[in-house]
């Protein structure tokens, strides 16, 4: 039995779930959030929680089994709570710049670089632009802009310099030994 999969799935006040088959959607105060899960299991709710059961025992299901629940977790918390997360860009002159849901960056390219926000993405900057603060109710859409975006200019192990996560360690190099 998978650990996570056999986890009830609790629903906060105010959020609530709706099944259809394979189709789950959930409601809450930051949205609604919809998925189809994948094969070989079966979503019930009770009692204002959620539970993931297999159909069968066969290896697909049980490797969805735990992927299930934490899919419909996600989508709980994100639209309870939503997501957060926080990209530094380190370096001298180094900056980006908001227009609505367009981004600017100058991260030592000859001409910025543009980047194009998804629908259901906010951003704060701040630090003068070398902080950005993506927030958003899918946790799997936040984590794609932030890939996209650290890949403009991902960190350098010599002097850090690019953009990263902030709980993201860079494992630095030492670099030129230097004339002795």
């Amino acid at each position: 039995m998978s650990r996570i999969g056999k986890m009830h799935v609790d629903l906060p006040k105010g959020v609530s779930a709706t099944l259809k088959g394979s189709h789950v959607e959930v409601k809450g105060p930051l949205g609604t959030l919809s998925r189809d899960l994948p094969g070989h299991v079966e979503l019930k709710q009770a009692d204002g929680k959620l539970a993931v059961e297999r159909l069968d025992e066969s290896r697909q299901a049980r490797a969805n089994h735990g992927l299930a629940r934490s899919l419909v977790q996600n989508m709980v918390v994100g639209v309870s709570t939503g997501y957060t997360r926080v990209l530094v860009i380190e370096g001298v002159g180094y900056r980006a710049e908001a227009e609505g849901q367009r981004l600017t960056f100058n991260v030592g390219f000859s001409d910025p670089k543009f980047y194009e926000l998804p629908k259901g993405i906010s951003v704060e900057l701040a630090d003068r632009g070398a902080k950005l603060t993506l927030k958003g109710i899918d946790k799997e859409v936040i984590g794609q802009v932030c890939a996209q975006i650290r890949a403009i200019r991902p960190p350098e192990p010599y002097k850090g310099k690019g953009i990263r996560l902030q709980d993201e360690r860079v494992r630095r190099k030492v670099g030129k030994a230097g004339v002795a």
